[in-house]
């Protein structure tokens, strides 16, 4: 949570590109004079999201009686009821609505206009992102930037289009423009963000890819030490992206994939687009393009109909693409998605298999770690004591160093799920 002044408070639950669009109402909501406000910026992702959701707004409402809750994000977008049903809750808003400068101008407070209780229109008919609005947010060692929002696939299991609308781009000039800018206010590492990424430039003309994007950034701000993407889906992952990779030591090895399962029927009644030996193979590819390269992935355990063997199969793919970051997610049906209506697996069991995707997880992660011991790694500073290497293990120091710069140091060491530093050699830039 992040106060904006002495009357307002903004809590941010769920995904990168919320906590983006929470910075740019911080924007929108000082510059028209909104004070007293509450806003709560929801996840919808999964049911235990939404709970988490209403949980947050009860316990704010109790820390704040005198002051104007408003409701907004995902959550809000695909069920707009549910909060209005809350007493706590004073504003419902949609995603579109919550990044238009008219809605904050009208809860300020000389607005002596009518304000509907609940402000959610048809996402399907936004057409543009947001991504003009601010450069970028993060810590002091990294910014966050916007250049796709919504996605155009519907994956049985998934309420997330509904709640974002279709797909649609930031178009290049402006990225780049952002990045620039800034480069100029001194952060050292952008990461790119979207809801699908991939998807970037299919709605722009001449249907740039996403690796036009990145190539183009690298070229036209050379003084950009680091560029990392987030979540892509692998399938669609394009020939300039892949040239990046081998070719382009500023862009970061390290891809989040979006995989969801290890078996091909899953997959298939997921309404995914790739099998198993594609999650395969281009993991196989890429690392002989960038041989340090590693991946994270989004794995979820217990999806409708998984038997133990189907679930064995997403055990078997941690290895077989050699994974190191898993984000595992114990399956929840979303009213109104096709898995929703599919037949259930036990919760205990769903839980079950949660753990031991995670015990593997772990385990990766522990061999990642050990094997960077005595390696020289180039380091962001996330903290005085605390930075990322280029493939995001956490490295601890033993004392303090500048804070978004990046360190060059030897590994000596392995603190829990943390690198230790040897003594840092120098600073590369910052």
């Amino acid at each position: 949570m992040n106060r904006i002044n002495a009357h307002s408070l903004f809590s941010t639950l769920g995904c990168r590109l919320n906590a983006y669009e929470t910075e740019a109402m911080k924007a929108l909501a000082a510059k028209a004079g909104v004070r007293s406000v509450v806003v709560v910026n929801t996840c919808a992702v999964t049911a235990e999201a939404v709970r988490k959701a209403r949980q947050e707004i009860r316990r704010l409402r109790r820390e704040n009686p005198d002051a104007r809750l408003i409701v907004t994000g995902c959550a809000a977008q695909t069920e707009p009821e549910t909060f209005a049903a809350m007493d706590e809750v004073d504003l419902v808003l949609g995603n579109a609505e919550k990044m238009q400068p008219d809605t904050w101008t009208r809860l300020a407070p000389d607005f002596t206009g009518k304000t509907e209780r609940v402000q959610v229109n048809d996402i399907m008919s936004v057409t543009e992102t947001a991504g003009h609005l601010i450069d970028g947010f993060g810590t002091r060692a990294r910014a966050y930037v916007q250049v796709q929002n919504g996605c155009d696939h519907r994956c049985t299991f998934c309420i997330i289009p509904y709640g974002r609308g279709n797909s649609r781009s930031v178009p290049a000039g402006v990225v780049v423009e952002q990045i620039r800018r800034l480069v100029m206010r001194g952060y050292n590492e952008v990461v790119l963000t979207g809801v699908d990424l991939t998807s970037w430039g299919a709605d722009l003309p001449a249907r740039p890819r996403l690796g036009d994007l990145v190539l183009r950034i690298l070229r036209l701000v050379p003084e950009l030490p680091r560029l990392r993407i987030s979540s892509i889906d692998s399938i669609e992952v394009d020939e300039a992206l892949m040239r990046a990779i081998a070719d382009e030591p500023r862009l970061m090895p390290h891809l989040h994939l979006s995989l969801q399962h290890g078996d091909n029927l899953i997959l298939k009644r997921m309404k995914r687009r790739h099998g198993r030996g594609d999650a395969i193979a281009f993991c196989e590819e890429a690392r002989r393009l960038r041989p340090d390269i590693t991946f994270g992935a989004d794995i979820i355990a217990g999806f409708p109909t998984e038997t133990e063997e189907m679930f064995e199969n997403s055990l078997r793919l941690v290895d077989e693409c050699g994974l190191t970051w898993l984000h595992v997610f114990p399956y929840s049906p979303r009213k109104g998605t096709p898995a929703a209506r599919m037949p259930q697996v036990k919760g205990p069991l769903i839980r079950e298999r949660a753990a031991r995707l995670r015990a593997l997880g772990e385990r990766r992660v522990k061999a990642h770690l050990a094997a960077q011991q005595g390696r020289v790694h180039r380091v962001l500073m996330e903290s005085r004591r605390m930075g990322r290497t280029e493939q995001f293990a956490g490295v601890r120091f033993g004392s303090d160093q500048p804070v978004g710069h990046v360190v060059t140091t030897r590994i000596s060491g392995i603190d829990g799920t943390e690198l230790r530093a040897g003594t840092a050699g120098g600073r590369d830039c910052g």
